[in-house]
């Protein structure tokens, strides 16, 4: 971080410094408005999707398909990002995907087959996994620099704008087309993309670095056993962000379509998925300095395990959301842990390659659980989220000595 260290050149209330708000403030306030818009969007999209599934006409499998051109589009662009950032810089890709973002959520609504829905969502995954790609990255940067594992309250803004989004579909669902609720969306990210987007643009994080220097340094970052720890982490970070995905897109449809909640209820479920989520990453800190790492991953992987099969086989909707907010706090710090100790060993292509694997898990997610509702059921097909929680507990055990690499 020498950029930002030539920027602190002296602490406010010191003899000769300012009172302004030092760069690494600004830049961490910043970060966290760009993580809450992101999943502030996000979330407004998924509430939408049971009215978006029966206005395209979608039956489970082919709404399954058609979410896996979020996941397509994610992917792809997460591959390319982290050479972006180490071209460009975290920040200007950050802001470029936020604007990107902004526009794409309004496609979906537009769409009438489940073709036409796959194809937009292709642009939304890019700009969507582009976004996280590059926020995680700033953060990463930022958390070093400020030497403390702040790196969850980043994703705790994430999931507080998940659960304001999700708070207001459930809000506005009767009264509102989708197509109006996501035009709502753009014009609000537009407008916090432009308005905070200097900031980062200001205070750089990290120097860009020429191009054929990046291909030459790209290549050493992720090998040996460095390479290998960044993969297990990222499995790690895979198998929980999995749950968050299907949670997301499915948890909605099992309450309304299986418990038979009322729809505004049916989409509380998520907001209050992400409420318990946005607590445990609130105290994420806290528990990383007093628990460690290995502890903070195992009880959280077996906490959200024990959660989710609650809230899958509930016969209950209250039972039911008791297990999704369960679930939340179990997942709360597992993601953000995996991410973050994958850029502290190998910088924006740690980042890049454990985000892909983490947030490919999350999209490809959803498309996994519609074909295993159409061969089984929807309260079945969410086990599947128990089994990956108890497996990334399992791997976060045998990361302990790696994490020390």
């Amino acid at each position: 971080m020498p950029q930002l260290n030539k920027l602190r050149t002296a602490l406010p209330g010191d003899p000769g410094g300012n009172t302004a708000t030092p760069p690494s403030a600004r830049l961490r306030t910043a970060l966290t408005v760009f993580f809450a818009l992101d999943g502030f969007l996000f979330a407004g999209w998924v509430v939408r999707i049971p009215a978006i599934k029966h206005q395209t006409g979608a039956s489970a499998s082919t709404l399954g398909l058609a979410l896996l051109g979020v996941s397509a589009g994610a992917v792809i662009t997460m591959m390319l990002t982290g050479r972006l950032c180490r071209r460009f810089g975290s920040h200007p890709v950050t802001v470029v995907c936020g604007f990107l973002l902004s526009l794409s959520i309004a496609l979906p609504a537009q769409t009438h087959s489940a073709l036409s829905l796959g194809l937009v969502l292709l642009v939304f995954g890019a700009a969507y996994g582009g976004m996280n790609v590059a926020m995680n990255s700033a953060a990463v940067d930022l958390v070093t620099a400020l030497r403390r594992p702040v790196m969850p309250s980043f994703h705790a803004a994430f999931s507080l704008g998940g659960m304001i989004g999700a708070g207001l579909g459930g809000l506005v669902a009767a009264g509102l087309s989708p197509s109006a609720h996501l035009l709502c969306l753009t014009g609000i990210g537009l407008l916090v993309t432009a308005l905070v987007g200097p900031v980062l643009l200001r205070y750089p994080s990290r120097k860009p670095v020429p191009a054929a220097a990046d291909r030459g340094k790209g290549a050493q970052r992720l090998t040996g056993r460095a390479r290998r720890v960044v993969l297990l982490f990222g499995v790690i970070a895979l198998c929980t962000a999995y749950g968050e995905g299907a949670l997301a897109d499915w948890g909605a449809l099992h309450l309304e379509q299986d418990l038979h909640a009322h729809p505004g209820v049916a989409a509380a479920g998520y907001s209050l998925f992400a409420l318990a989520m946005t607590a445990g990453r609130l105290s994420g800190t806290a528990l990383l300095e007093r628990l460690g790492q290995t502890r903070t991953l195992v009880a959280g992987g077996t906490t959200a395990a024990a959660g989710m099969l609650l809230g899958s086989l509930a016969p209950t909707t209250w039972l039911a959301l008791l297990g999704f907010a369960v679930t939340g706090l179990g997942l709360a710090n597992i993601f953000p842990v995996a991410v973050s100790r994958a850029g502290e060993l190998a910088g924006p292509g740690g980042v890049a390659a454990a985000s892909t694997l983490g947030y490919g898990g999350m999209l490809l997610g959803p498309p996994a659980i519609g074909f295993l509702t159409d061969w089984f059921s929807l309260p079945v097909a969410l086990t599947t989220v128990a089994l990956l929680a108890m497996a990334a507990a399992a791997l976060g055990y045998g990361a302990r000595n790696a994490a020390h690499t």
